[in-house]
């Protein structure tokens, strides 16, 4: 047993031990020691409180038992099992208190982010409109002592207990004939536990009238029934619960129960007719038929908190009235925002990556891409972004090449947003091995990617001096069977070259190689908890996550940035958000985007901007809101963590955006509270919704399931009355309807977002960052909302002929995301169109664009010629694609799986075999167009006989034929309508 005890103290000893290399190793050893040390404060204060008060309630009541105690059988019965406990007593006595302190200590630790705050909490300076507290007080003070009570008459209810149970046992309590009967010193001691208990549920009264300010009904808060019959029946019942008390200590030394048991008896009937009749008599024949009128003052008071508390407060509500007829030449004063508008859809392009990127087999790409912003040519640009990140499934199995040869990715890929190749495929800015392009190159940026959302759990990487190098770093080219080999030269994790060290892991790890393994030298280091969201979260667990990180190059390092967010319940006045429902959408049920936690608040701030380096893993937290009072008090708990933004790049501003899940969780609410008019925010007549994903609705309309919900997106765009474009975070609305009613599809508001933090100065931010412009249409009821707009592109008749001719063979027609845009004095959307054929190594590529503007629709092979299509033949656009315009794409040839040592060479398009008609272009686009019709449709019926008769030879050779004839058919159909889309 005491070896067991060794082993185990010492596995437990060496995690802690491990914790605290990490930790110091990353320069956050305050953040470990901190926390720990307030639990460990917290359990003691707590275990000793618990077992102290339950150790002499036993001890008094047992020493105070009656020496004698009447005969009778009840009596004979407590005696036999105070005979058998009796060996056992003292045990019980010493072992019980320290069971019940276990638990209580275990409990109390869980409640050290309170406890801090309320011991270094800062003033808001403001205060609240009932009782004129500073926020602060609701916010840190009312936590930590609504605990402690609770805390407190915990210990008195099971002190009560153990002490009733102890004078039972002992003959101190009996029932007699003639009723109950107490010693003296049984009743001395309940009565000053009750009475003790009373003063508690006393302070629980009193602060019970604070609590009135966090409720949580139709409108959050103290409303009129709260504040004139609720607080004040709390402060009654807290003196009465005092008077009680009183009466219980008096009648301990008088020997007379009537009193405080009458008092107690008043007290639960004033309780139950004050607590709960009274104010529901005032709310049913006062209140309700005159709700408007006495709840006005009390509805503007949360209308007003509520857009405090989240940031609300400064949106700038613009009317807008969006014209339907496009006019030739509208978007000549749009050209920053049409010239950005984003034609690659993050979501759907990741295999394109895949195939055109990848290069070997132990390379990934996520599922769904980043979007961000770079200066090209002096011109800022949207890009959408990835690293290439390793695949430890791709990796050969063994613990050396697990862990010790592939240790990482490598290089930044980007892609331009807003053009593509004629083809329909990425146009990159970046891309290769080695990395290069505009962004930069080996020379300039550290591409290697050691930390990362899909890295490996952990990596042994450093060696001496002079030794070879060990790990793979990157093929010597793109068409190279040759690997490079490198070695990490950074302080990325704790030191495992001495054996004690490797011990520890190899404990942590579960891991008998990394102990044994002559691959593990004097320098060798050990990477591990290497996801950067995972990683900010260990050094700042006050915070509450974004569940997007993203990459940007940022002073020749990758960084990965995170938005962390500071957040509350316990703001007054403030209506609660669960925010994993508020951050639910498409992306999110789909697994392309995670949802915050099921938490609960009514305060958010987006406090705190983070980066890890993606070489190093090194973690910089940046106090970004320095005028939160949340965040300032977690500065007073951690002094050292948290750097000013002043101490931010040029760089790394100019890559700070908007984060998308404050943003999802402040359009949730201002879908409601952009109306501060008391009559209609009460009639909830102006109320809106955020319409449901075009592309996951038959109808885009309005739902309740936040599953539905349409996601944000992130564009460069010049809103209205606004002198620049800045790269925003956008959200429509539609008018909201009660569940089960059919869904009004119209435009009521467009939400934009400011992201752009630089000024191209250190540590200055932009005055516009975070600007909140709200586009008001609600007074036009015929504007194009997003699902109506979807409705318009299926039902075309032009645009459902070339899509059901696309959707007859083995290609799938994709549509991208539907983007809203406030241009050329009204609404346009565009929504990009991707074909995918079939096959493992396909990928999608662009191949149309789809643009409305009121209820024309335009559909051409780029955004420069629908835009022409819909707006009289010439819109006055300056798109991305305009180069494309007249170019006739090529059919994008597929490239082999990738695979080890082999080349990023496609292979070549099929042709058509002798069964088909090859179909050459004759001059004439209509004739054309027809013979390559006929083709596909002999090449259908082909492809369906040969799949009938199980020849699946001859019904590869049909598609083969009817992928090309229809390349012909869209080159022909693009012939006709003519290159300029007339």
């Amino acid at each position: 047993m005491v070896v067991a005890v060794i082993v185990i103290a010492f596995v437990y000893l060496s995690q802690v031990y491990a914790d605290v290399l990490w930790y110091q190793q990353l320069g956050f050893l305050e953040v470990f020691v901190t926390e720990n040390l307030s639990r460990i404060v917290l359990f003691l204060v707590a275990f000793l409180v618990m077992a102290g008060a339950v150790f002499f309630s036993l001890r008094i009541a047992f020493r105070s038992r009656p020496i004698y105690a009447p005969d009778s059988a009840i009596q004979d019965n407590l005696n036999r099992y105070q005979a058998q406990l009796e060996p056992i007593r003292r045990l019980l006595m010493l072992g019980i208190p320290v069971v019940l302190g276990a638990f209580a200590g275990t409990a109390a630790s869980s409640q050290w982010q309170e406890v801090l705050l309320f011991v270094n909490q800062e003033p808001f300076g403001k205060s609240d409109p009932e009782f004129g507290m500073d926020y602060a007080f609701y916010m840190f003070t009312l936590p930590f002592l609504s605990f402690v009570t609770g805390f407190l008459i915990s210990v008195v209810i099971i002190s009560a207990i153990a002490t009733v149970l102890t004078h039972y046992l002992y003959g101190g309590i009996r029932l007699e004939e003639k009723g109950l009967f107490t010693t003296k010193a049984a009743r001395i001691q309940i009565a000053v536990v009750a009475a003790l208990f009373l003063v508690l549920q006393g302070v629980n009264y009193w602060l019970d009238r604070y609590d009135t300010l966090l409720n949580q009904g139709t409108w959050a808060g103290a409303l009129y029934t709260d504040v004139n019959a609720v607080i004040p029946t709390k402060a009654i019942l807290a003196v009465a619960a005092i008077i009680v008390a009183v009466l219980f200590v008096a009648s301990a030394f008088i020997g007379r129960w009537r009193l405080p048991l009458i008092g107690t008896a008043m007290l639960i009937i004033t309780a139950l007719l004050a607590g709960g009749v009274y104010p529901s008599v005032v709310q049913r024949f006062q209140v309700r038929p005159s709700e408007l009128s006495l709840e006005g003052e009390y509805i503007d008071r949360n209308i007003d908190m509520t857009r405090e508390a989240y940031g609300l407060d400064a949106v700038e509500v613009e009317a807008y009235n969006p014209e339907d007829v496009p006019q030739a030449g509208a978007l000549g004063d749009d050209g920053e925002t049409t010239a950005n508008i984003r034609l690659l859809d993050p979501n759907l392009v990741s295999d394109a990556f895949s195939q055109l990127q990848q290069f070997r087999q132990y390379y990934q790409f996520p599922e769904t891409l980043n979007v961000d912003r770079y200066e090209i040519d002096g011109e800022v640009q949207d890009t959408v972004i990835a690293v290439r990140e390793l695949d430890t499934n791709g990796v050969p199995a063994g613990w050396v090449n697990e862990h010790v040869f592939y240790t990482h990715g490598y290089g930044v890929v980007a892609a331009a947003g807003s053009t593509v190749q004629p083809d329909g495929r990425p146009s990159f800015l970046q891309s290769g091995i080695p990395s290069t392009g505009v962004l930069g190159d080996e020379s300039t940026y550290e591409p290697r990617i050691y930390f990362g959302e899909d890295s490996p759990e952990y990596s042994v990487v450093g060696a001496p001096e002079g030794q070879a190098p060990a790990e793979i770093d990157r093929p010597q080219n793109e068409n190279s069977d040759d690997e490079s080999r490198t070695t990490f030269s950074g302080e990325g994790g704790p030191n495992v070259g001495n054996a004690f060290n490797r011990l520890v892991y190899a404990l942590k790890f579960q891991s008998t190689d990394l102990l044994l393994s002559n691959q593990v030298n004097s320098e060798s280091q050990i990477l591990y908890d290497r996801d950067p969201v995972e990683r900010v979260r260990k050094v700042a667990p006050y915070l509450t996550l974004d569940g997007n990180s993203y990459p940007a190059i940022v002073d020749g390092r990758v960084k990965w940035i995170i938005d962390g967010y500071t957040t509350s319940a316990n703001f007054p006045y403030s209506t609660q958000q669960e925010l994993e429902s508020a951050t639910q959408d498409s992306q999110t049920a789909e697994g392309l985007a995670t949802a915050l936690p099921a938490e609960q608040v009514n305060y958010i701030r987006n406090a705190v901007k983070a980066t890890v380096d993606a070489y190093d893993g090194s973690v910089s937290l940046y106090a970004w809101d320095d005028q939160d009072p949340v965040l300032k008090s977690w500065q007073n708990v951690y002094p050292s963590s948290l750097q000013p933004f002043s101490e931010m790049s040029a760089d790394l501003m100019a890559h700070v955006r908007y984060p998308e899940d404050l943003f999802k969780v402040q359009r949730e609410l201002l879908a409601r509270y952009h109306v501060t008019s008391t009559d209609e925010f009460y009639n909830n007549s102006e109320a809106w919704n955020v319409p449901a994903d075009p592309g996951e609705s038959a109808d885009g309309a309005a739902t309740t399931a936040a599953t539905d919900r349409q996601p944000p997106f992130y564009l460069t765009l010049q809103m209205p009355n606004q002198e620049e474009a800045a790269f925003s975070l956008t959200t429509p609305y539609i008018p909201f309807v009660p569940a089960g009613q059919t869904p009004r599809n119209v435009l009521y508001g467009f939400l934009a977002a400011n992201g752009d933090a630089g000024t191209g100065e250190d540590g200055v931010k932009s005055e516009n960052y975070g600007r909140l412009t709200l586009l008001d249409s609600s007074g036009r009821d015929s504007v194009v909302g997003p699902g109506q707009a979807q409705n318009l592109f299926n039902s075309d008749t032009t645009v459902s002929q070339e899509l059901n001719l696309l959707r007859q063979g083995a290609s799938e027609v994709i549509n991208g995301n539907l983007l809203t845009l406030p241009i050329g004095g009204g609404i346009a959307y565009v929504q990009p169109v991707y074909v995918q054929s079939s096959g493992s190594s396909s990928f999608p590529v662009l191949r149309r664009v789809l643009v409305s503007f009121g209820d024309n629709v335009g559909f051409a092979p780029t955004l420069a010629e629908a835009l022409d299509q819909v707006f009289g033949g010439e819109s006055g656009a300056t798109t991305g694609d305009q180069e494309n315009v007249g170019e006739t794409p090529e059919d994008p040839a597929t490239p082999p799986v990738e695979g080890e040592g082999e080349g990023a060479t496609p292979t070549p398009t099929p042709t058509p075999s002798e069964g088909g008609t090859p179909g050459g272009a004759t001059g004439d686009p209509g004739a054309d167009l027809r013979t390559a019709l006929d083709d596909a449709n002999t090449a259908i019926q082909d492809g369906n006989e040969a799949l009938a008769d199980g020849d699946f030879a001859a019904y590869g050779e049909a598609q083969d034929r009817l992928q090309d004839a229809l390349q012909r058919a869209l080159d022909a159909e693009e012939r006709v309508s003519g290159t300029t889309g007339e």
